[in-house]
């Protein structure tokens, strides 16, 4: 016999394995239990367009879900897109009980609380929430903020550098930091990076299986910020190994300086199905992103290396004075190889600032 508190801890793990590939639909876990307690099914969304979490589950239980428990990450849905709503699934199974960790936060999916009950199914709510919004932040913020959630990403010496003074970068962490940034990008819908790093190293940004260096099959969508076009048309970003956009001002607009402006950037990500970004290379594109108060999430991997000349992480996020810098709150310190990493969310600032590239 299964708790439904241990259930749902299982729901989220489930969950945890569509990352990367639902987009722009969440992640979603969900268990089916029997009368008696037993888990009868489980299921995950894995990727948009096919079958939700539940449905999955429901397969597995057949009869065996009739006067059971759903247990699910997130509200079923209550309408019909490209599938059918699943609140009127878990009706036509017979399920007794649903227990749910998060309300679904979009109109045209939310509701499915509401008819369950009005069927006469008892719903729980609220249940291991903060481990289940963890596991969705970058869906939930994107839904409700109507932008991608962002995420910056760094390698740096313990003094701050990113290159030396020649400009070598390679390599500033361990193999293991590399290979966990690959794990990494491969949870997120698109991975960005400005002009200035095309131009200075080529980066392929794609994932890759370290190992053997083969590319994985899902690969997220490139995007260089170039305000003027300056990405070369032999760049490696514009190979066949993965989709990409070279935004310009022209393609989203510019702000009084001329250049790209940020926020049009991120309403274009969101508008082609874009909730999770990965910032990558460029510490005045970074510098930026953190000046406009867009970045959600900062991982950075700090290598036990000193240079004490050569390129920063960041150029001018908007700091002028020790009362203006950004402030962190670190929620995960890992040793990773020899190096760091370190997790962290930038404290709300009382006032936004304009949201343009410099």
């Amino acid at each position: 016999m299964v708790t439904e508190d241990e259930a749902m801890c299982r729901a989220v793990a489930l969950a945890a394995r569509g990352l990367g590939t639902t987009s722009p639909n969440p992640v979603v876990g969900c268990l089916l239990l029997g009368p008696d307690g037993d888990v009868v099914g489980e299921g995950f969304h894995a990727y948009a367009g096919g079958p939700h979490a539940e449905i999955v589950a429901l397969a597995q239980a057949g009869e065996r879900a009739r006067g059971g428990t759903c247990v699910v990450t997130l509200e079923p849905c209550n309408h019909t897109g490209r599938t059918g709503p699943c609140s009127e699934a878990l009706i036509s199974a017979g399920v007794r009980r649903v227990v749910i960790a998060v309300d679904d936060p979009t109109p045209v999916a939310a509701g499915g609380a509401a008819t369950l009950r009005a069927a006469g199914i008892e719903v729980v709510t609220g249940v291991r929430r903060a481990e289940a919004e963890k596991g969705n932040v970058a869906w939930l913020t994107a839904v409700r903020r109507s932008r991608p959630y962002v995420t910056w990403k760094y390698a740096a010496t313990l003094d701050g550098r990113s290159a030396a003074a020649d400009g070598t970068s390679q390599w500033i962490s361990s193999a293991e930091s590399r290979a966990d940034v690959h794990v990494l990008r491969g949870t997120v819908d698109a991975i960005v990076a400005g002009v200035g790093t095309v131009l200075a190293d080529d980066p392929q940004l794609t994932v890759r299986d370290l190992r053997d260096g083969t590319l994985a099959i899902k690969q997220p969508l490139r995007v260089v910020v170039d305000s003027a076009g300056r990405t070369p048309e032999n760049a490696r970003v514009r190979d066949a190994a993965a989709p990409t956009w070279i935004v310009t001002t022209a393609a989203v607009g510019a702000g009084p300086d001329g250049r790209v402006d940020l926020s049009a950037l991120l309403a274009g990500l969101y508008a082609k199905g874009v909730r999770n970004v990965l910032l990558e290379g460029g510490p005045t594109l970074a510098g930026a992103f953190l000046g406009a108060g867009l970045v959600d999430r900062v991982i950075g991997y700090v290598a036990p290396k000193l240079l004490g000349a050569g390129r920063t992480a960041l150029v001018d996020a908007g700091v002028g004075t020790i009362t203006d810098a950004v402030e962190l709150d670190i929620t995960d310190i890992t040793p990773i190889g020899g190096d760091l990493r370190f997790i962290a969310t930038p404290r709300p600032k009382p006032s936004d600032h304009p949201a343009l590239h410099p």
